[in-house]
């Protein structure tokens, strides 16, 4: 966020980046932290790393059925102006299904599209910004302002 407001003015010279993971409630948080706490030290235990790895075998994953349950949603606070614009980005799987959508729409946008011209190493916003948000939106993942304040 801060490389793509440097790079793009129209984020304005005021610009602030924050940002936080809800949970709804103590409890969860701390077994959140407590389980991510956990897989790591195990993971540092080469007997204990080794049954983690072979929980999964390359090429398995959640079935077709599985993915076509799964969803994501990603909220966006905005403020300027004297105005709080809140935004979402939601989808299916993102794991797989959305992820496969994102990288192939950012492949056909560079190759494709009239971007602006870049060199060195840019961000996703800088190299393809509208043009790629476009793609998404026709691939099937949502972009939506859910409220302005």
């Amino acid at each position: 966020m801060r490389r793509s407001a440097k790079a793009l003015a129209r984020y304005g010279p005021d610009f602030r980046y924050r940002h936080y993971a809800a949970v709804r409630s103590l409890p969860m948080a701390l077994g959140g932290v407590a389980a991510v706490g956990t897989l790591v030290a195990a993971a540092q235990v080469p007997p204990l790393r080794r049954a983690l790895s072979a929980r999964l075998k390359p090429g398995e994953g959640p079935s077709p059925e599985k993915r076509a349950r799964s969803w994501f949603t990603v909220r966006f606070v905005g403020e300027g102006g004297g105005r709080r614009v809140y935004t979402e980005v939601s989808g299916g799987d993102p794991g797989y299904d959305e992820t496969a959508k994102m990288l192939a729409e950012s492949a056909l946008s560079l190759a494709l599209d009239d971007l602006p011209p870049t060199s060195g190493q840019v961000t996703t916003a800088a190299a393809m910004g509208d043009a790629l948000i476009g793609r998404l939106q026709n691939a099937g993942i949502r972009f939506r302002v859910a409220a302005v304040r």
